[in-house]
């Protein structure tokens, strides 16, 4: 279940370095400019640089706006892991946190603007994105996704659990 995370991992043993994420657009845009490189966790610093980035954007940002930035993310996020994926031999680098930035984005689209919530958007969307329930482990892990879209589909299938196990909570202990 964590073969992307062991010692073994293809990604320890070709890491992405700052040099790399911005030799190229593609690799700019999949390592979040950079983000990605950060140690330990780099899915967990790119998550939390979205929550960040949409915590200074939402009081200025309107919903459409909102709607069109995760469609633009999510489809220039699915070419940017496919070249730089291709390019540092690694379908689905751990550097590439593109995924998570789009997927962090839907959630806290879901849940109300309190801190306690976007708190538990990024907890929710961590342990989902980690753990890989199905569907999200078949996009994970299915030879027929091992391309942009698979890197940026597992994520969204993450998103979707994240979003409607907070749409319980909320509905039955709030």
């Amino acid at each position: 279940m964590f073969e992307k995370y062991s010692s073994q991992s293809p990604a320890r043993r070709k890491p992405m370095t700052l040099r790399f994420a911005f030799s190229s657009l593609p690799h700019a845009i999949a390592s979040f400019f950079g983000v990605g490189v950060l140690r330990p966790g780099s899915g967990t610093w790119g998550s939390l640089a979205a929550l960040l980035l949409y915590m200074a954007l939402e009081p200025v940002v309107p919903l459409w706006g909102w709607i069109a930035l995760i469609a633009l993310c999510f489809a220039a996020g699915a070419w940017a892991c496919e070249v730089t994926g291709h390019d540092i031999g690694v379908h689905d680098h751990t550097s590439m946190v593109i995924d998570e930035v789009s997927a962090v984005w839907m959630v806290l689209l879901a849940v109300p603007s309190a801190w306690g919530w976007q708190a538990a958007a990024f907890a929710a969307f961590r342990f989902f994105d980690v753990v890989k329930i199905p569907p999200a482990r078949w996009f994970d892990t299915s030879e027929r996704w091992h391309n942009g879209w698979g890197v940026m589909l597992d994520d969204a299938a993450a998103a979707a659990q994240s979003i409607l196990a907070l749409g319980l909570a909320r509905l039955f202990f709030l």
